[in-house]
């Protein structure tokens, strides 16, 4: 492996076992590079009396609770840490019909385009969108109409949650316009569940950490629900609601970005079948046999021929990928390159003008609201890839040439 941050060969063979955790945790990424905090959370999720194992992705870091990058498989109970506040957070993507001559020299009007259609930051739609113009008019009633079955807590959030179905956020969200190797232009978003997905996630946290069961846990923050008890059907009715709104939200969005793009080109524009991957969920797998609960926080299913989207910054471009189906890494990979810096600090150490050479041929904003997105303030991808090259084959890999954030 090649190490692009530190320049010089490495002679690591991956994955690697993480020193002192109590359960089985291999790693694709060297010890010495994960930051000291982030491995003794690694640990103590490694000590639960739950956990079966835990895979570490190269894209790994500090994490609210359960670190970013991890897969963790549990017997009978499941850590709401281990899936994250933006429940169903994940990637949708998809090949177009055009090429690079195609588009137009100043990329401002498209990008513009796909500003007006999709809500980003904490702004939403003023009316709900319609699906069934979009063709997507499948399941709502459905969907919508469990969400009286949800946590009480969030019964007066229906109106907002219908509002910002089909909207971005911030952070590090993202819709791209990109450029593969041969010239020809995708779509991409990174995207979740949003509040109502936030609002589920830290009410059943709460919950969590008051139950006997997680009184002597070396992070209360790991509080876990088990199986057979109420607590812990009511977190996965809502958890599975919230994944179902995280998919549909990119579903969503993808379709208005398929619009705003078809709006801007004389020609017909086509599009092939999209691809979709959560990295912020639980499943029911089997796993060394054993039927376990798998969280993914910061990771994608790498099952074999499962495809993925793999982001790297809002500068380096992204990779699309098929999973290899390794068993040692419970069918995982990363998902993206992760940060290597907080947000405060990328902040104190970067300035606007620094954005602005990291992102040098990038239609995107270039301003002190997105300074936290620089590139520099995440691993570098490349180096990501190459760590996983017994995960995932490279399908393809992407340059964006417009970015839009919150």
């Amino acid at each position: 492996m090649y190490d692009n941050q530190r320049g010089e060969e490495m002679d690591v063979e991956f994955p690697v076992a993480l020193s002192g955790a109590k359960s089985s945790t291999l790693m694709w990424a060297p010890e010495h590079e994960v930051g000291a905090q982030a491995l003794q959370q690694l640990r103590n999720i490694a000590a639960l009396p739950w956990v079966h194992g835990v895979r570490v992705m190269p894209d790994v870091h500090l994490g609210k609770g359960a670190t970013v990058g991890s897969v963790i498989a549990m017997k009978q109970a499941v850590s709401p840490a281990a899936v994250g506040v933006d429940i169903g957070c994940g990637m949708e993507g998809v090949l177009t019909s055009l090429t690079a001559t195609d588009l137009p020299d100043d990329l401002s009007v498209i990008r513009s385009r796909i500003e007006a259609a999709v809500p980003v930051g904490f702004r939403a739609h003023e009316d709900p969108v319609s699906v069934r113009k979009l063709g997507l008019d499948r399941g709502w009633e459905r969907f919508w109409g469990s969400f009286s079955s949800l946590h009480d807590g969030v019964q007066d959030r229906e109106k907002k949650a219908h509002q910002q179905m089909g909207s971005l956020g911030g952070g590090n969200h993202f819709i791209e316009v990109c450029l593969d190797d041969e010239d020809r232009v995708w779509l991409m978003l990174h995207s979740g569940s949003r509040n109502i997905g936030k609002e589920l996630a830290e009410r059943h946290m709460r919950i969590a950490r008051q139950l006997p069961h997680n009184a002597d846990l070396p992070d209360r923050d790991l509080a876990v629900f088990l199986a057979g008890t109420a607590e812990m059907d009511a977190y996965r009715r809502d958890l599975t609601w919230a994944q179902e709104y995280a998919a549909r939200n990119r579903a969503v969005m993808l379709a208005l970005v398929m619009q705003a793009v078809r709006e801007s080109f004389a020609q017909p524009v086509g599009f092939e079948q999209p691809i979709s991957c959560h990295h912020n969920y639980v499943a029911e797998e089997t796993i060394d046999g054993l039927d376990l609960l798998v969280t993914r926080k910061g990771a994608i299913r790498a099952g074999l021929g499962d495809l993925g989207l793999i982001p790297g910054s809002m500068g380096t471009g992204s990779y699309v990928v098929r999973g290899l189906g390794s068993e040692r890494s419970f069918y995982s990979a990363s998902h993206g390159a992760g940060r290597r810096m907080s947000r405060n600090e990328a902040k104190r150490r970067y300035t606007v003008d620094d954005l602005i050479a990291q992102t040098a041929g990038v239609e995107s904003r270039k301003d002190a609201g997105v300074l936290d997105e620089i590139p520099a303030a995440y691993k570098d991808i490349e180096s990501v890839i190459a760590a996983q090259a017994d995960l995932v084959e490279v399908v393809a890999h992407l340059k964006q040439i417009i970015c839009v954030k919150g």
